[in-house]
């Protein structure tokens, strides 16, 4: 049967995103080690998104926007604004630096966002590479649409198609819309699968779900849209060790994550061009 999964909401420097991984139940989804939902939140003119430069190691991170934008500096000298429907793929390998911020035009009107956030954890081989950054506009993506039911595949593989992003273990990451009393399949049943509903009510094995709840699927190969809903699907194969995760480090190494918090104590981590004059300190 499908597992619902509780999730808890984490105060941001005065701004609320729901942590749905790591959870207490389930540490890891695939590849998946940590997602966050950020908002949708409301904000003021002058306020708003203001994530100072931060480090990373061991882990590739996803964001995908849905309502607003953010503006993405990192170490590499990458600097954009990710717009609704796109995608930001930043790989950390050895240690990459990055900040999350919003642009004047955006800052200075009353605005809102809404987006996820999710680390997907590199193979131990893979762990040290040089990093990188990917940024696909929503018109790269692939699409499926069949019978009312329109899934946009923003990582991965699924449905026989695969997205321009390059990822390091098998997976999959869809947005998917549908309307009422439509059949929505689930990908790659081998693989391991979580869904989480943004909006509407769907049925998995005769049990009713609706906004806001995250489900573990099991043994269930599809769901049925008892409204008009919106979800994202996620997982890929189950990985047979989970990796530490402390801070904004991921590894299986332990002493590589306290040299991680030293080398930043320090300030021996890449700075990012035009945004250096502060940081994160370490918890």
């Amino acid at each position: 049967m499908a597992i619902l999964l509780k999730t808890r909401q984490k105060d941001l420097d005065g701004f609320f995103v729901r942590r749905i991984l790591p959870n207490a139940a389930k540490r890891m989804v695939g590849p998946f080690i940590f997602v966050d939902h950020m908002g949708p939140a409301d904000f003021d003119a002058g306020d708003g998104i203001d994530v100072r430069p931060h480090p990373h190691i061991g882990l590739a991170t996803i964001t995908y926007m849905m309502e607003g934008s953010l503006l993405h500096r990192d170490s590499l000298g990458n600097n954009l604004e990710i717009l609704p429907g796109d995608v930001n793929w930043m790989t950390a390998g050895k240690g990459i630096v990055h900040s999350e911020r919003e642009t004047i035009e955006v800052k200075s009107k009353p605005h809102r966002l809404n987006g996820m956030q999710c680390w997907m954890a590199l193979p131990k081989a893979l762990a040290e590479i040089a990093p990188s950054f990917t940024h696909i506009k929503r018109a790269q993506l692939p699409h499926y649409m069949h019978d009312g039911v329109l899934k946009r595949l923003i990582a991965g593989e699924a449905h026989g198609l695969t997205s321009p992003i390059k990822t390091y273990s098998p997976m999959f990451y869809l947005d998917v819309l549908a309307k009422a009393n439509r059949t929505i399949a689930r990908p790659n049943t081998e693989q391991e699968c979580m869904v989480y509903i943004l909006d509407g009510q769907v049925e998995i094995d005769k049990q009713n779900y609706e906004a806001g709840d995250v489900v573990l699927l099991e043994e269930e190969t599809c769901m049925l849209a008892n409204s008009n809903c919106r979800l994202l699907m996620l997982g890929g194969e189950s990985w047979p060790e989970v990796p530490h995760i402390e801070w904004n480090f991921v590894s299986f190494d332990r002493e590589r994550i306290e040299k991680a918090k030293q080398d930043w104590r320090e300030q021996r981590f890449p700075t990012i061009p035009g945004d250096d004059n502060e940081y994160t300190p370490l918890p």
